[in-house]
C-alpha cells in the first residue's frame, strides 16, 4: 500500500549538523530535495561516535543540549532543523533502546506539529534501524557516502550489524564509491552507485574576475598549495604534508579547516614546526571560492587506510569546479577519473607531481570546467529520483 502514495515530504537522518562550516552530501542533497518541491525535515547528527573528555566534545556536547530543548528551526524555504536529544554511548543495546523510544515518540510529535504525512526516509546512519521504525514510512533510501565504522571511537560490530540489517531493508540504497558498492552489494541487490559531487556553481566563483582572495590568504606568499576539509589524523597523511614543507620551503601550504573533525585525538605538532605550514583554521562555505581562488594547486593528501578506500573525496570536484588542478594519493575512488588529476604514488612523485603545476604544467582550466560541470547536486539528485520512481513503478506492475 505504502508504495502506491507519492513521495513528498521527507525526513533526513543526518550524520552532520547543519551548520557544519563544511557542507557534505547531508545538507546539499536536502536543498536539492527542497527545491523539487519536498519538505524536509532534517535531523542532525546523533553521535556515533563515543564522546571523550576533551574542550571539543565537552563544548558540542553542551551546544546540542541547548538546541535540544528547542523545537525544529526553519533554515530555509522547505527545510526544517532538528537536534533531538540522543544519548552517545551506542555500544549498549539499553541505550540504543532507550534512543529509539525517545526519537521515534519525539519524531511523530514534531511530523504531527509540522504537517508531515505520508513520511519518506533518506538516511545517512548506518544505525538507523536501532533509532527509528522503517514501517513508520512510506518509503526509505539509505545514502551511504562514508565507511563510517572505520572512523575512531565507532562501536565497529554494532554499525556492522546494523547497517547490515538497514541494507537489506530499504527500498533503495546508494552509495558513493565502487568499494562502498562491492561490499553493500553482498548484502542487497537494492544498491547502486552515484559518485559524489560538487555545488559547481558555487566554486566556480572562484574564476570571477569580481572575487575577492581573502585579506588573511593575500598576506601569506605565493606559490600556495591549498587544502580544505578536516585535518584528522586518520584522513590526513601529515608526514606527506611534512615532506612537501622541507622539499620546497619557499612553497606556503595552506590547510584551512578544523583540526581533529572526527578525531579529537589528532595531533599536528608535526606541522606546525614548519613555518611556511599555515594552519588557519576553518572558514565560511560563502567565503571558500575566494580562498580557491588564491591556490595554485589543491591537495588530497589522504591516508591510505579502510576509510579513504572507501570514500569519494568530495573536494575533488569542488576543486575542478574552482578551475584549480589536484594532486592525489592514488585512491580507489580517483580510478575513472585519472585524466583529470596527477597521482603520486609516493612523496617523490606527489612532490614533482606540484614542482610541474607551479611550473605552469597543468590540466586547463576548461578542463577541469568540462568534468566539474558533469557532476553536480542537481543532476545527480534528478538521476537518483529517476531510478527510484523507475523501481517503484516496478514494484506497483509486479504488485
Amino acid at each position: 500500500m505504502h508504495r502506491k502514495k507519492e513521495i513528498k515530504d521527507i525526513v533526513v537522518l543526518s550524520t552532520a549538523d547543519w551548520d557544519n562550516p563544511f557542507w557534505t552530501n547531508k545538507q546539499h542533497v536536502t536543498l536539492e530535495l527542497a527545491k523539487r518541491g519536498h519538505r524536509v525535515l532534517y535531523i542532525e547528527s546523533l553521535g556515533l561516535r563515543r564522546p571523550s573528555v576533551n574542550k571539543k566534545d565537552l563544548s558540542r556536547i553542551f551546544r546540542r543540549l541547548i538546541k535540544a530543548v528547542k523545537a525544529p528551526r526553519k533554515v530555509r524555504d522547505n527545510i526544517w532543523v532538528w537536534s533531538p536529544i540522543s544519548i552517545p554511548f551506542n555500544n549498549y543495546a539499553f541505550v540504543r533502546k532507550l534512543n529509539k523510544f525517545i526519537l521515534t515518540t519525539a519524531l511523530n510529535f514534531w511530523c504531527w506539529r509540522l504537517g508531515f504525512s505520508n513520511k519518506t526516509l533518506w538516511t545517512y546512519n548506518p544505525l538507523t534501524t536501532r533509532f527509528l521504525k522503517l514501517k513508520d514510512f512510506i518509503y526509505t533510501v539509505y545514502h551511504c557516502v562514508d565507511e563510517i565504522k572505520a572512523q575512531p571511537g565507532m562501536p565497529v560490530d554494532i554499525l556492522q550489524e546494523a547497517e547490515e540489517d538497514l541494507v537489506r531493508n530499504a527500498d533503495i540504497n546508494f552509495v558513493t564509491s565502487l568499494t562502498l558498492l562491492k561490499t553493500r552489494k553482498q548484502w542487497s541487490n537494492e544498491v547502486y552507485y552515484f559518485s559524489n559531487v560538487a555545488d559547481y556553481n558555487h566554486f566556480s566563483k572562484a574564476l570571477e574576475e569580481d572575487t575577492a582572495i581573502p585579506a588573511d590568504l593575500a598576506e601569506i606568499a605565493e606559490p600556495r598549495i591549498g587544502f580544505i576539509g578536516a585535518i584528522s589524523g586518520y584522513k590526513v597523511n601529515f608526514s606527506l604534508v611534512e615532506e612537501i614543507a622541507i622539499a620546497h620551503p619557499e612553497w606556503s601550504i595552506v590547510m584551512i579547516g578544523d583540526v581533529g573533525e572526527g578525531d579529537p585525538n589528532t595531533d599536528v605538532s608535526k606541522l606546525t614546526q614548519h613555518n611556511n605550514i599555515h594552519l588557519i583554521g576553518a572558514r565560511l562555505y560563502q567565503d571558500l571560492p575566494g580562498y580557491l581562488k588564491g591556490f595554485t594547486a589543491t591537495l588530497l593528501p589522504n591516508n591510505l587506510n579502510e576509510y579513504t578506500a572507501s570514500m569519494f573525496p568530495m573536494k575533488f570536484f569542488e576543486y575542478l569546479a574552482a578551475g584549480k588542478p589536484v594532486v592525489s594519493v592514488d585512491l580507489p575512488s580517483l580510478c575513472d577519473v585519472k585524466d583529470y588529476v596527477r597521482i603520486g604514488h609516493t612523496p617523490e612523485e606527489f612532490i614533482a607531481a606540484l614542482e610541474d603545476i607551479t611550473a605552469g604544467k597543468r590540466i586547463s582550466v576548461e578542463q577541469c570546467q568540462e568534468l566539474a560541470q558533469q557532476y553536480t547536486y542537481q543532476s545527480r539528485t534528478e538521476k537518483m529520483f529517476n531510478l527510484i520512481n523507475e523501481k517503484r513503478n516496478e514494484s506497483r506492475d509486479r504488485t
